[in-house]
């Protein structure tokens, strides 16, 4: 089990599983949300995901058709997204926000196509591997 918050500290969860398919995804959306390269998000079954306070302070915004992304209103830390059409019982969360030590086994980078031009990424795997 693992833990997580906010920024602030408003915004409390656990991870009742161990966290699936890490990845740095350097899609557009991402990196504007984070206002970083990449972002890099954990997935767990949404079941999986409880929040244990600050559950009225998660703001919700619809980022595209299906996918909407979770942050804290009082602080602008982001939490999570999902909608996936594939996955849709599965939510990611940014493994930034934990507060407990976590070590992926393996982190893949997505959406490389969009990357910006001055971030070098020399561990390129790809997700079918």
């Amino acid at each position: 089990m693992y833990s997580g918050s906010c920024l602030c500290g408003e915004i409390n969860y656990k991870l009742m599983s161990e966290p699936k398919k890490v990845s740095h995804c350097h899609c557009t959306m991402c990196q504007k949300q984070h206002g970083a390269a990449f972002a890099t998000y954990a997935s767990v079954p949404r079941s999986e995901l409880v929040y244990i306070s600050g559950q009225s302070s998660l703001a919700e915004y619809q980022s595209s058709d299906n996918i909407k992304r979770k942050f804290c209103q009082v602080c602008g830390s982001n939490i999570e997204w999902s909608g996936s059409l594939k996955y849709p019982t599965w939510t990611s969360i940014a493994i930034a926000t934990l507060d407990t030590p976590y070590q992926p086994k393996k982190i893949i980078n997505i959406h490389t196509e969009t990357k910006v031009c001055w971030l070098e990424i020399t561990d390129v795997v790809h997700p079918d591997t």
